[in-house]
């Protein structure tokens, strides 16, 4: 079965066109041969920028001499009045300590500890799916925010301040476009961002709120009461090099990209993959059959066991990676590929056309779950997957979001049957890739 792909652009457009069919999506503002290629380069009056497909380039990057190869500034600037000084976009011993800090939390019996709260929020989202057409992002959005707040800090989506923090973030999408101008032009630190005062009121009410909720963990560590989450283990772990904890300013940061990232992420890939199982019957029977085996009270041992269910998640997420691009600026003078590429350059490294390329992946534009049961899919995973990036920087919550995609695509399908209406959903590129026009499904409820 071959899902949905949006169409590439021409070989050659003006600059000014180029900015704003990537301002508004920047999958179709790319070529085909970007699919093809093993690296590209693109040259503006104001920086150059090289796509690298090559996994040795990748390796390069990512897990040989990351340090060389920093995370750009560019990204970061449409973030900066939501995420601040998060360990999303930070770079040297600033991002080292905070990983030491937070990695933690996400080793591997910390998530087994936190998996009734992941298994609550999947049966909420089981109990207020509602049979007929539904829109399906939202629907995934609500429950992936009910699995951060429970696990980062034990309270349900339908809390009061949890629920407003969904609700402003769902407002700071719609206003916020993935770039904005500070992204091709190099402008000075003093010069104005152009973030809209709308968006920066929405981050500010978000920071705001989660500053309440880190302000009163504290004191609830202090007094000793203080639920076993994710953000009491955060917050009371020390840097093992220099004794320190995060302060509440930093608490915040991190929490807006715990949620941003755990949330919006997870949404993406969960939306995507419903939709799979409703393009292809056969395989939503076999994750249900698979699902059906995890009985009424599930353990964290069973989810290991749907093998099938992970093996289509992985999938959709070689299909549909929720980040489908990542910039680092090099430190130093490079040849790559034969080019020079001098210091201050855009190296970008796109798991959607990696996840794609002809040269690659065989049948790369189809989905076929069974490909991660052969062996030159997973020599193919081993350098030209990277949903959640790789090397130092690989997600901390990786594994997290395994668990829970899996988990949450098992009780889902296991309850109630997916088929698709209308055309197929196009993917486009904002903070996550998501459908153009939503991903709208009937619903109807298993027997028994």
């Amino acid at each position: 079965m071959i899902p949905p792909k949006p169409p590439a652009r021409p070989d050659k457009v003006s600059l000014w066109h180029y900015a704003k069919l990537f301002r508004q999506d920047i999958l179709s503002a790319q070529p085909a041969r970007l699919y093809r290629a093993w690296m590209a380069e693109f040259r503006t009056p104001f920086f150059r920028s090289y796509l690298c497909n090559d996994p040795a380039l990748v390796n390069l990057v990512l897990k040989e001499r990351p340090d060389d190869f920093p995370k750009s500034n560019r990204i970061r600037e449409g973030l900066n009045p939501l995420l601040g000084n998060s360990v999303f976009v930070t770079n040297g011993e600033v991002w080292k300590r905070q990983r030491r800090i937070i990695d933690p939390a996400f080793e591997g019996g910390r998530i087994r500890e936190t998996f009734p709260s992941m298994l609550a929020a999947g049966q909420a989202a089981v109990a207020r799916m509602r049979p007929g057409v539904q829109e399906i992002e939202p629907e995934m959005s609500h429950a992936a925010a009910d699995v951060i707040f429970r696990t980062l800090f034990s309270i349900p989506i339908e809390h009061e301040i949890a629920g407003r923090v969904f609700a402003h973030f769902r407002d700071y999408q719609r206003e916020q476009p993935l770039l904005n101008i500070a992204a091709f032009l190099p402008l000075p630190r003093w010069f104005p961002r152009f973030h809209s005062r709308r968006t920066k009121a929405t981050a500010a009410e978000i920071r705001g709120l989660i500053e309440r909720l880190t302000t009163d963990r504290a004191a609830e560590i202090a007094a000793g009461t203080a639920p076993d989450d994710l953000a009491t283990k955060i917050m009371t772990t020390a840097d093992p090099e220099t004794g320190e904890r995060f302060d509440t300013s930093e608490m915040v940061d991190q929490v807006a990209i715990f949620f941003l990232a755990g949330h919006e992420t997870s949404a993406s890939a969960l939306g995507w993959a419903l939709l799979m199982l409703a393009l292809a019957p056969e395989v939503q029977e076999r994750v249900a059959a698979e699902a059906a085996s995890l009985g009424d009270a599930p353990e964290f041992s069973n989810v290991a066991k749907l093998r099938f269910t992970r093996d289509v998640f992985r999938e959709t997420l070689r299909l549909y990676p929720p980040v489908p691009m990542m910039v680092r600026e090099n430190r130093c003078p490079e040849e790559m590929r034969g080019r020079h590429v001098a210091p201050g350059a855009q190296i970008v490294l796109s798991p959607w056309h990696l996840h794609r390329h002809e040269r690659i992946w065989d049948r790369p534009d189809e989905f076929d779950p069974d490909r991660w049961a052969r062996d030159e899919t997973r020599a193919c995973a081993r350098d030209a997957y990277m949903p959640f990036s790789a090397g130092p920087r690989v997600c901390t919550g990786a594994g997290f979001a395994m668990i829970e995609g899996v988990l949450l695509l098992a009780l889902l399908a296991r309850a109630f049957h997916f088929a698709p209406v209308g055309e197929p959903a196009m993917p486009v590129a904002h903070l996550t890739v998501r459908a153009k026009d939503g991903i709208r499904l009937i619903v109807t409820p298993r027997q028994g």
